[in-house]
This record gives structure tokens, C-alpha cells and sequence, in this order.
């Protein structure tokens, strides 16, 4: 058996089928699956608030380092860094 560096913990499987349920944890947080997880690409996630994504039960949010790399990109986030 592996370890997992997110503490990885399965809680309960289906009889009948491979659906199951777990908690894992991030350097930030306790996520429990299954889970609805927003995907910060290609604007999906920009225009919404903090307060909808909140909302939505969301417990963790996916972002795609290469798209944002291509946009806003590189420079964008060097003016972030040393204003």
C-alpha cells in the first residue's frame, strides 16, 4: 500500500458499483469526495464572486497553470510580484 502526501482516507464504498467516498487533505484544507470542483479555465471561474463559488459547495477549485500562462499571461503575474 502507497502513502499518499494528501492524507488520502476512504470512508465508505457502494456495493454494486466502484462509486466511494473519502477525505483528503491539502496544505489548506479537508476536502471530502465526492465533490463538485470548479474549473478555473478559460473564464469559467473569473466571473463569479467568492460568495457564488461559496454557494455552490464547492470545496476546491482547479486552475490550469498553462492557460493562465497564455492569459493573462506571464507578465501579468511579474507585475503582481514586484509592483
Amino acid at each position: 500500500m502507497s502513502t499518499s502526501r494528501l492524507n488520502f482516507k476512504l470512508e465508505a464504498t457502494a456495493t454494486g458499483s466502484r462509486a466511494r467516498a473519502a477525505t483528503f487533505r491539502t496544505l489548506h484544507n479537508e476536502v471530502k469526495t465526492p465533490l463538485l470542483m470548479p474549473v478555473g479555465t478559460q473564464a469559467t471561474v473569473k466571473a463569479q464572486t467568492f460568495d457564488t463559488l461559496l454557494e455552490s459547495g464547492s470545496q476546491i477549485l482547479l486552475a490550469n497553470t498553462y492557460h493562465l500562462l497564455l492569459r493573462p499571461g506571464p507578465e501579468v503575474s511579474r507585475a503582481r510580484r514586484h509592483p
